[in-house]
């Protein structure tokens, strides 16, 4: 079940069912008992909290129909096609860089290339304020990292040669 955010009214009425409803198990066990002192007590703090939920205004709804909470809350269209996760890094990728027209080409990068040089390069751009092109920054940085990381990768390379 997906945790969503509730209102303080809400939070507190969801309180006080639970309340009622562990009470009302209570007052059964104590009844079973012939402890009715006690049962007493809890009816009246039950009654203090209804008191209480009758001064917010709040009632108790019934629970609606699937079919009615759809309706309410339409689900949006617009990544109907997606369905990887790189496809989505793709269109983030597009929207940070302010470039729509080529999502299929960050797509295609975020497919090929490691997640880590593409999160550093986009890092690099968010943080350029004045830049003309965020693309054309994006696409520069990537270069840069793209060969840094293969000249360490024939630098260690060349290291373990010599070792052997």
């Amino acid at each position: 079940m997906p945790l969503t955010r509730k209102s303080k009214k809400q939070a507190k009425s969801i309180k006080i069912t639970e309340q009622t409803l562990f009470d009302d198990n209570l007052l059964s066990k104590n009844k079973e008992l012939g402890l009715r002192q006690n049962s007493q007590k809890k009816d009246n703090e039950l009654r203090k909290d209804s008191d209480l939920n009758q001064d917010f205004g709040q009632q108790k709804q019934p629970f609606s129909a699937i079919s009615d909470l759809l309706s309410n809350h339409p689900i949006k269209a617009s990544n109907k096609y997606i369905s990887q996760e790189f496809q989505a890094f793709g269109c983030h990728m597009a929207t940070v860089l302010e470039d729509q027209a080529r999502t299929s080409l960050y797509i295609k990068l975020a497919k090929t290339y490691p997640r880590a040089i593409l999160e550093q390069a986009l890092a690099f751009v968010s943080d350029a304020h004045n830049a003309r092109s965020k693309a054309k920054l994006f696409m520069w940085k990537l270069d840069l990292l793209k060969k840094e990381k293969t000249a360490k990768q024939s630098k260690t390379a060349g290291e373990k040669k010599q070792k052997l």
